[in-house]
C-alpha cells in the first residue's frame, strides 16, 4: 500500500494531475483475525496522503463480520478524505442501501460508492445498481463471476484473452458498461491476473476501452499502470483533431460547422469535448489551443 502511494506521488509530480486512484484492500489485504489492526493501518495512510491524492478502499463485503467496523473505524475517521468507498459483492440496489445507511451511521452522506458485480444475479441487477444515485462507478469481478457458475465457464475465461470470448462473460461485461453509460455512471473493467505479460495486459486493455466501452480499469501490480493509461489515452492524432473540433465549435457559438468536409454539431462537440477530457485524466501532453480548457480544472 505504501509503494502504491508513493508511485501515485511520483506520477502526480510527473504529469501535473492524479492520472489513478489507489485504493486500499481490506476484504483481501486484512489477514484473518487481523482485520481492526488492518483498518486502523488504512487510517493512518488515508491521513498521511497528499490532498490531492485519491485514495479509495475496499471494505470487507456486506455479510462479513467486519463490514460494519470497516466502515466504523475508516469512514467514521477519515471518510471525509477519501476518493470513495469500494464495496464487493453488491447483489442489488437494496445492498446499495445497506451501504448507506452504514455510511450514515457516521455521518458520511457524501463519500461516494463504488461497487463490485460479482454473480449472475448481481449482472442482472446491473441497471438497477446503476440508477441508484449513491453509486459512482461498476466493477466487474471476473474470477467470482467465473467461480460462481460451479464449472459451467471453464477456467480460461478468467485469462487475458478467456474473458473476451465466452459468452456469459462478454455478456455480463457489457451489461455492466451498458448501465454505467445509461445512468452516466463509471464502468471500471476487471484485472488481468498475468501481470507479467505486458503485451497481454495492453491488449485487454485497448480491447476494454474500444470494444466494450470501459472508461477506467483495475490494476494489481504498478508495472500495469502505464500501459493501462496508454491503452485508454487517446492517440495524438485524435486529441489534435479534437482540439481543432472544438475550437471551431467555440469560434462559431456551437452553432454548426464544417470541418475537413464534414459537418459537426452540438452533438460532436460533446464527443471531441470527452476526447480532450479523456486525454487529460490520462495525463496526455494537450496542444497549446487546449490547455486553457484545464488550466483550473481540480485533479
Amino acid at each position: 500500500m505504501r509503494k502504491s502511494l508513493q508511485l501515485q506521488a511520483e506520477m502526480m509530480e510527473e504529469f501535473g494531475a492524479c492520472v489513478f486512484d489507489v485504493t486500499l484492500d481490506c476484504e483481501d489485504g486484512a489477514p484473518v483475525g487481523g482485520e481492526a489492526d488492518h483498518a486502523a493501518l488504512v487510517v493512518a495512510l488515508v491521513a498521511l496522503a497528499s490532498s490531492k491524492a485519491r485514495v479509495a478502499v475496499r471494505v470487507h463485503a456486506l455479510d462479513h463480520p467486519a463490514f460494519e467496523a470497516d466502515i466504523a473505524s475508516i469512514a467514521g475517521q477519515v471518510g471525509d478524505r477519501l476518493s470513495h468507498i469500494m464495496v464487493p459483492k453488491i447483489e442489488s440496489a437494496g445492498d446499495v442501501n445497506r451501504v448507506v445507511s452504514a455510511l450514515a451511521a457516521v455521518d458520511q452522506n457524501d463519500v461516494p460508492i463504488h461497487v463490485l458485480l460479482e454473480s449472475p444475479a448481481a449482472v442482472h441487477h446491473a441497471f438497477e445498481i446503476a440508477a441508484h444515485p449513491r453509486v459512482q462507478s461498476i466493477s466487474f469481478g471476473l474470477m467470482d463471476f467465473v467461480s460462481s457458475h460451479g464449472g459451467a465457464i471453464p477456467g480460461e475465461a478468467m485469462g487475458s484473452q478467456g474473458q473476451f470470448v465466452h459468452p456469459l462473460v462478454v455478456r455480463a461485461k457489457l451489461e455492466i458498461a451498458s448501465s454505467c453509460h445509461a445512468w452516466g455512471k463509471v464502468p471500471s473493467h476487471c484485472v488481468v491476473t498475468e501481470f507479467s505479460d505486458t503485451a497481454a495486459l495492453k491488449t485487454a486493455a485497448k480491447k476494454a476501452a474500444r470494444e466494450f466501452g470501459y472508461t477506467r480499469m483495475w490494476s494489481i501490480h504498478p508495472g500495469q499502470i502505464r500501459p493501462i493509461l496508454e491503452a485508454f489515452a487517446p492517440d495524438e492524432g485524435e486529441i489534435e483533431n479534437a482540439t481543432k473540433i472544438i475550437a471551431a465549435g467555440s469560434r462559431n457559438d456551437w452553432a454548426p460547422v464544417s470541418f475537413e468536409g464534414q459537418l459537426h454539431d452540438r452533438a460532436s462537440y460533446r464527443y471531441f469535448w470527452q476526447i480532450l477530457a479523456r486525454a487529460h485524466q490520462t495525463g496526455r501532453v494537450l496542444p497549446a489551443e487546449a490547455q486553457p480548457y484545464f488550466s483550473a480544472a481540480p485533479h
